[in-house]
């Protein structure tokens, strides 16, 4: 099962989100939720708000458990620019962009494989005591 959260025109350059979110791509929530918090980068607070919303929407509608969850995609896309100009001199103007960021974190469920499940499952026959 895929659960997403997405928080659209955020105030911080992309190029910044992007180095953080690059950090928790393919990790399990818990560790990343980890990653985010010593993370001394502006997105990190930005990232880790997204992902705590994406565990949120996948415990109350999906009723998933987060143990289960990892971050199976995180991307950055570019919002729209503001442009702010600034006076210079002899009547000139350099402008000033405030880039803007649509943030979207993607989880995953965990897929059990054969060594997880017990043996007696995984082999697809009874034990002795049922038979």
């Amino acid at each position: 099962m895929e659960v997403r959260a997405k928080a659209s025109y955020v105030r911080i350059a992309p190029r910044k989100v992007r180095a953080v979110v690059d950090l928790i791509r393919g990790k399990g929530v818990r560790e990343a939720m980890g990653i985010l918090k010593f993370t001394p980068n502006a997105g990190a607070a930005v990232v880790e708000k997204v992902l705590r919303s994406a565990v949120a929407n996948a415990s109350h509608n999906h009723n998933l458990d987060a143990d289960d969850l990892y971050v199976g995609a995180t991307y950055v896309d570019h919002g729209p620019t503001l442009k702010r100009y600034h006076p210079r001199q002899r009547g000139q103007m350099f402008s000033i962009l405030k880039r803007t960021s649509h943030v979207t974190v993607v989880l995953q469920e965990r897929q059990l494989t054969g060594a997880a499940k017990k043996p007696s499952e995984a082999r697809g026959k009874k034990s002795e005591a049922e038979s």
